[in-house]
Formats: C-alpha cells, sequence, structure tokens
C-alpha cells in the first residue's frame, strides 16, 4: 500500500504511530483503570472508503474500525474472525466461509455474507475507480470486469443466505488466505452506503463499523480524532482500550517535544537521536516491508530514455541517505521488493538479493555523467531540468534536499527544483501524473513479493510513471496462471521480472523503511507485522 510519508513518524507500514499516554506504577502487569490512549499520525486521512483507500493513514483506521473474514496475528499467522470455519476445495478454486454469528456493524444492522457480497462488487465495478481493485485478480470474472467486459455482478462470490459465503476462483492464488485479512476484502454496509452516497467515507459520521473500534471526530479535513470501543463489535469483551485519541503531528522535533513534556508517550526519532536514545528500554526499530524510491513520469520527454534513468539512480549514495540523513534505522535496498519478505523456497535464499541488479541501486558517478551525456543526445537536449516531489514532512523536505545535491552533482546542465506538499495532495498529483519525478514509497499487503512486483504491470492504477514492458507483463502473468501452482517455477518468474525493471531502471530504488521509537513499556498486546494490516490494536492494553 502507499506508505504514509517519505518517512513515517512512527511505526508502520503500513500502521500507524502513536503515542501513549502513561499510567500506572513500574513494574506492575494488572490492567490500568483508565483504558486511554493517544497516538500520532504524521499525514492526515485520506478516505474511509474501503474500496478507495490505498495508503497507510487510512489502511491502519480501516483496519482497526473493520473486520475481514481473517484476523492476521503475529508473522503474518492466519486467524478466523468473522469466518468461523473454511473449506477449499483441492483445486484451491473454490472456498466456503460460514460467516459468524452475532456480528453486527455499530448501526445495529446485522453482519451477514451479502456484505461481502456487496462490497467485492463493489470495488470490481469500474464506476468506483478503486485503485486496489487489481488485488481481485484471479476471483472469477474479475479481470474481464475490471476491463469492462463483464458485469460487475458476475465476480465469483456469492451468499448462500446470511452465514454462508462462496467464493469461485479462476485460478489458484498461493496468497489467498493473506488476502483475506486485507481491509479492502472487508464487508460493506449497503445500506450506508446508499443512505450516504458520494459522502461515504469522506467524514466519520458518514460509516459504519464492524470492528473492535468507531472512529469519530474526523471531519474530512481535520487534523485529530478518535477510535472508540465499539459497543456493537461481536468480541467486545476482549477489547480493553475505551479510547484511541489521534492527533496529526507532522514536524519530528515537535513529535519529540511533545514526548519529552510527556504529553505524547510513543514517538519516532532519527539521526542523533537514535544515537543518543537506543540503549534506552524504550527504544523499539521496527523494519518494515516498505520500500521507498523515485517513480519517473516516463510520459515526459526526460524521464523517457533510459539511460538518463539510469543516471539519476546512479548520482544518489543511498548509505548517506540512509546513515545521515535519515539515520533511523532504514536500509539501502537491492531493488523494489524489500529484504526480508520471501525466501526461495527451494534455496532459502532472499528474495531481494537473488533478484538484485547492482547498477540499479548503486552510485557511479562517472558512468551517471556518461549515461547522462548519451541520453540527452539521443534527446535533442542539452540540460535536464525536473522538479522532484515529496511529502511537507521534516523528512520529507530533508530527502527532497539531499536528492536534489546529489542528482545536480551531474554537472553544471542540471537543475532540480524540490516541492514539498501534504501527503493526501501528494497522492492525488501522482495518480493524476502531475509530477516529474516523485519520491513515494509501498508497503507490501501481503508476505509476497507479488504484492510489490504487480504494480509496474502495464496500465496497473499504482503505476503513475506509466512504464510498460510486454516481458515484463509476461512474466508477471505467468507467475499467477499458468506457474501458480507450482511454487519453484513462479519464483523464478518474479525473479526475473523484478531483473527486467531494474535493468530498466523503471524506478529509482532509495531505501527500505524502517522506524526508531520510543514506545511507552506500558503498552500490552499491540499485533505488528512488516506487510498488510500492519498495526493491530483490538489487544491493546495499558498496564499499570
Amino acid at each position: 500500500m502507499k506508505v504514509r510519508s517519505v518517512v513515517k513518524l512512527s511505526a508502520v507500514a503500513l500502521a500507524s504511530t502513536f503515542v501513549l499516554a502513561a499510567c500506572g506504577a513500574k513494574g506492575s502487569t494488572s490492567t490500568a483503570k483508565k483504558q486511554s490512549v493517544n497516538f500520532m499520525e504524521s499525514a492526515e486521512i485520506s478516505t474511509m472508503d474501503p474500496s478507495k483507500a490505498d495508503d497507510v493513514v487510512s489502511m491502519t483506521q480501516l483496519s482497526n474500525t473493520g473486520e475481514g473474514l481473517y484476523r492476521l496475528g503475529k508473522n503474518s499467522s492466519v486467524h478466523n474472525a468473522l469466518a468461523t470455519s473454511t473449506k477449499e476445495s483441492k483445486d484451491g478454486k473454490t472456498w466456503t466461509f460460514t460467516i459468524r454469528k452475532g456480528a453486527k456493524w455499530s448501526n445495529g444492522d446485522k453482519v451477514t455474507a451479502k456484505d461481502f457480497v456487496y462490497s467485492w462488487q463493489r470495488t470490481v465495478n469500474p464506476k468506483t475507480a478503486s485503485e486496489y481493485a487489481y488485488l481481485f485478480s484471479g476471483i472469477k470474472n474479475a479481470d474481464q470486469i475490471m476491463a469492462g467486459k463483464t458485469n460487475y455482478k458476475k465476480l465469483g462470490i456469492k451468499a448462500d443466505g446470511n452465514y454462508k459465503l462462496t467464493v469461485t476462483l479462476d485460478r489458484a492464488i498461493p496468497y489467498f488466505k493473506l488476502l483475506m485479512g486485507f481491509s479492502v476484502f472487508f464487508p460493506q454496509n449497503q445500506n450506508a452506503v446508499e443512505k450516504y452516497g458520494s459522502k461515504y467515507g469522506t467524514t466519520s459520521d458518514k460509516m459504519v463499523y464492524n470492528g473492535s473500534y468507531k472512529q469519530e471526530g474526523w471531519k474530512g479535513t481535520n487534523l485529530s480524532w478518535k477510535l472508540v470501543k465499539n459497543p456493537e463489535y461481536w468480541n467486545k469483551k476482549n477489547v480493553k482500550m475505551n479510547t484511541i485519541n489521534y492527533q496529526v503531528v507532522k514536524d519530528s522535533s515537535t513529535a519529540l517535544n511533545l514526548y519529552n513534556s510527556k504529553k505524547l508517550d510513543v514517538t519516532t526519532i532519527s539521526g542523533t537521536q537514535v544515537a543518543q536514545y537506543k540503549n534506552n528500554k524504550a527504544y523499539v526499530l521496527r523494519k518494515e516491508a516498505s520500500t521507498f524510491y523515485l517513480q519517473l513520469n516516463e510520459k515526459r520527454k526526460i524521464f523517457k530514455n533510459k539511460k538518463i534513468r539510469q543516471a539519476v539512480s546512479m548520482s544518489i549514495d543511498r548509505t548517506q541517505l540512509t546513515g545521515k540523513v535519515l539515520a533511523d534505522g532504514s536500509q539501502n535496498v537491492n531493488g523494489l521488493v524489500s529484504n526480508g519478505l520471501a525466501k526461495n523456497p527451494s534455496t532459502g535464499e532472499d528474495f531481494a538479493k537473488e533478484s538484485a541488479v547492482k547498477s540499479a541501486s548503486t552510485r557511479n558517478l562517472t558512468e551517471a555523467k556518461k549515461l547522462l551525456k548519451e541520453g540527452l543526445k539521443e534527446e535533442g537536449m542539452s540540460s535536464l531540468k525536473f522538479t522532484l516531489m515529496a511529502d511537507d514532512t521534516t523528512a520529507g523536505k530533508a530527502t527532497n534536499e539531499f536528492l536534489q545535491a546529489q542528482i545536480e552533482k551531474l554537472g553544471s546542465n542540471v537543475k532540480v527544483s524540490v516541492q514539498n506538499i501534504p501527503f493526501k495532495t501528494r497522492l492525488t498529483d501522482s495518480s493524476d501524473g502531475k509530477f516529474d519525478a516523485v519520491v513515494t514509497g509501498w508497503g507490501a499487503d501481503f508476505s509476497d513479493p507479488i504484492s510489490f512486483l504487480q504494480l509496474f504491470v502495464t496500465g496497473n492504477a499504482q503505476n503513475n510513471g506509466s512504464y510498460s514492458s510486454k516481458e515484463y507483463d509476461a512474466l508477471i502473468k505467468s507467475s499467477n496462471t499458468t506457474d501458480a501452482t507450482h511454487p519453484q517455477k513462479r519464483w523464478a518468474d518474479m525473479v526475473k521480472a523484478e531483473k527486467v525493471l531494474m535493468n530498466d531502471q523503471a524506478i529509482v530504488p532509495l531505501y527500505q523503511q524502517a522506524t526508531s521509537q520510543l514506545w511507552n513499556t506500558k503498552l500490552k498486546g499491540v499485533v505488528y507485522n512488516t506487510a498488510g494490516n500492519e498495526y493491530d490494536y483490538s489487544k491493546l492494553n495499558l498496564t499499570k
């Protein structure tokens, strides 16, 4: 999913950064009477519509106010949520779920199998314009529906009464269970969608909720809101937290000051702050399955040329970026797919290592200058001038300034302008193709390389730079179809696809994100995963 900012002020991905109010006596593990905490986000909510959300901030809200068939536990383990039992056919193409009786929406309506049917159909309907609809590829008729060739009601999902749900696939999907724990596959209440119309999901009161919490106080643009315990949640007796208060804090210095004044109990730290606090018992390092990169708009003449794209990439010293500019635990990355996400099913080798194209993520200023000269000549140009867009956070500004200085070392004929804008605006401008180059990032939606790789298939809604390769498209298609049930062949397809992407310099890899935090040790029960719905707050508990 789209990560919240150039460097999230707290822990993710994809997930939210939170700050907690301390309470109780040191050393006690009993539950504190006051179950209210203060969380922090580094960017605004873009939407609460499950069919339209595609960024970390929104997904964190949705994953804690909604619930799907499964809930993901530690290390992406799959646990029943609204599904009480599951039957899978031998060929992996038919899945039958028994839906939990007694589950309700916050408006009192029953949660039924029909809510899943309605939600999925709404998301794949081209009129909804969901940027996450592509995740439904492989479900019967989904591809034809998204291409406008088949009616959305022919999607391979059917409700038999209120509590039996059957999903039919065109092909086996190796990561199907992981998808079922992701927010875009959650049910939606048709009554609410139709009642609120175009305003659905635009404010807290234009939504209904079936998760551990319901949201209050978000007006669509404001920088504070809260989650409150949902009295209609089927498992409410095990939800200990009554209120989670949120505020958006974009400046890291401000956040640390709030932490030091005990107004926040969790804060992100970087640079000299990490060196100062890394031995503190409150220090936590969160490694994330999220990669940041430059997306270059290939509709712009300057970036249609592969050599110019390569020159930009080779001008960047990533070790200096991660070690001195970010200094938050983030690490160099070999390409698009993050380190540690997946291993070769036969050899155990990390995907990122096996698929690495060294030249695509290594600084070589001499070669970069040579390539730029050749690329400009091929395009009939004498100079390289473009605007680099990023978020308006402290880290976003620092990253932009660093990249500007690095790229301009290519020569006196290179001029990079920087533009820092709010996260929500940056998402919109990127989607609309209103950029030359943009610092962006992606967090894996599930623990499989395809979560990254499918982004750059021709026409994908996340492929904002308009990259297109027939070879790449064919490899991704094979991994999802003919080779889907052959783990080693599928792996080989994906490795080759990553190499094609990097040899084409379709993107400029920058770093794999990690977050250094100071965090209240009295907070218990947080479930963290590096991919997908990263934070689960359903078991949050402040001890004495």
